[in-house]
């Protein structure tokens, strides 16, 4: 046998993941605000793309300059090479099937820019008509200017403010900072004392004790009953009432009341202050009740990229190419410019298609409320739309839709199913939750329900469930158990 190098030729199959591929692949999870950052660093370093600020428009479009192509001609350059059109007015409705009986139906698309071209007009936006918000320590910082006239007092007020966490709560070591500055603890302290009638009440607390204590004092309700209770707050978690009726000396009216009084205090003073403003979730599909009484599914147009290939500019700059490398640059970035508005394309027709079918199988839940809603799992939709779970599973991750039962993110219509009894129909994960929620909702003290009953009472409504399956649920609701919440309702309201 001889030894030797040889040729040998095979033939055989292998995925690749090409760098577009792989960019496809994550677009499709992206939510529509990593788009539009994503799609804004393309039309950076493509010189083969332009945005397409016409789109959208209710006013009629300027003519274009000579080295801006009309949109067809754009269209006219990829539809030669076989690409899908190279923007993104693509028809955004999806018919889901329209019946009169209670089906779905296709409608218009949403045209227009929305409710913002009156403040545009004005060179304004909503956003210029927001307060600033001042951060806590700013606030207090201006207390001590109007209230403190030392300039020691004033640098130690300043260390107190700095060493503040989030919450308003000073998180200082005092005899540390005394010997930072060269001062005695006593200094220190008063300074502190004076600072903790600042606005707003509690706030400088070393302890969840003490923020109380100093809001009960403003509030003129620190008695020696009161400063029992906050000395046992770990009791009141338990709600070990009983206990806590016999450590502050008062009945069960009283200490109801100063349960109640406890309640309607801020643990957390500085909170307010450094929370962000809550962001607005921008809807990518909307829904609609059609004439027929079905369902219009459609994109919401302010959250599609406006993108263009500009297949003029393209024309121009190639016939001009003399170069190897300036050919080659051009076409990459031609390629990319083309694959970049198919892909965008692909996208939106893929979010519609899935979140179509999504209404259509939780049709129930649209028209009478969560306990219509139906356990459904991503091969449902894969299988009905064609898909593979994965791209499904993509598809729907921050992904919203504008609802008449509000705005839901598409993961929530898909829960795990839990039995019916006798071989009934199966019950969504979440239908059992808000059960099991309205149920202990209803008890009263002299018949809280244990898990055990809930059980019971679920398997008598046809949900075949376990207890653990409940305590779960229960748990992951904040609800208490059956013992602590006997010994709360035992306490007068």
């Amino acid at each position: 046998m001889a030894i030797g190098p040889r040729l040998d030729l095979r033939l055989g199959q292998a995925l690749v993941m090409t760098p577009q591929l792989r960019q496809a692949i994550q677009l499709l999870q992206f939510s529509n605000l990593e788009v539009q950052a994503w799609v804004e660093q393309e039309l950076e370093r493509n010189p083969m793309l332009e945005r397409d600020d016409r789109a959208g428009s209710d006013a009629p479009a300027a003519p274009a300059p000579e080295d801006t192509p009309p949109l067809a001609d754009a269209r006219e350059a990829v539809a030669a090479e076989g690409e899908a059109p190279l923007d993104a007015d693509f028809g955004n409705v999806y018919d889901a099937g329209g019946s009169a009986d209670g089906g779905y139906a296709a409608g218009p698309g949403a045209g227009g820019r929305g409710g913002r071209s009156d403040f545009e007009e004005n060179g304004r936006d909503i956003e210029d008509l927001a307060v600033e918000r001042r951060s806590l320590r700013e606030h207090l910082a201006e207390q001590i200017r109007l209230s403190i006239a030392d300039p020691t007092e004033r640098l130690i007020g300043a260390c107190l403010i700095a060493g503040l966490d989030p919450a308003g709560r000073l998180a200082l070591d005092l005899d540390a900072l005394a010997a930072s500055l060269g001062c005695g603890r006593d200094r220190i302290e008063a300074v502190l004392a004076r600072m903790q009638r600042f606005d707003p009440p509690g706030v400088l607390a070393r302890s969840l004790r003490e923020c109380l204590e100093i809001q009960l004092r403003e509030l003129n309700r620190y008695d020696p009953a009161m400063a029992a209770l906050l000395d046992n707050l770990d009791l009141l978690a338990k709600r070990e009432m009983r206990r806590l009726m016999a450590v502050c000396e008062v009945d069960a009216e009283d200490l109801a009341d100063m349960v109640a009084e406890l309640k309607r205090l801020d643990p957390k003073p500085g909170a307010a202050f450094e929370a962000e403003p809550a962001t607005t979730v921008v809807p990518d599909v909307l829904m609609r009740r059609s004439e027929d009484g079905g369902w219009i599914v459609e994109l919401n147009p302010e959250t599609l990229p406006r993108v263009l290939a500009n297949g003029a500019y393209y024309a121009r700059v190639s016939s001009g190419a003399r170069s190897r490398d300036e050919k080659t640059f051009i076409a990459e970035h031609w390629a990319n410019a083309t694959w970049l508005v198919k892909s965008l394309a692909q996208r939106a027709s893929t979010i519609l298609k899935v979140a179509a079918e999504i209404v259509r199988q939780q049709d129930g839940f649209f028209r009478h409320g969560i306990t219509h809603l139906r356990p459904l799992i991503l091969r449902d939709i894969a299988t009905a739309v064609e898909l593979h779970e994965s791209t499904v599973s993509r598809v729907t991750a921050n992904k919203y839709i504008a609802t008449p039962r509000g705005t839901l993110e598409l993961k929530f219509f898909f829960t795990t199913a839990i039995a019916g009894t006798d071989g009934g129909d199966a019950h969504s994960s979440e239908t059992v939750r808000h059960r099991i929620r309205a149920l202990i909702a209803a008890e009263d003290s002299e018949s809280v329900l244990s898990d055990d009953q809930i059980v019971t009472m679920l398997k008598r409504e046809g949900v075949d469930i376990a207890r653990r399956t409940v305590a779960k649920y229960r748990e992951g609701l904040g609800i208490p158990s059956s013992v602590q919440r006997r010994r709360e309702k035992a306490i007068p309201a």
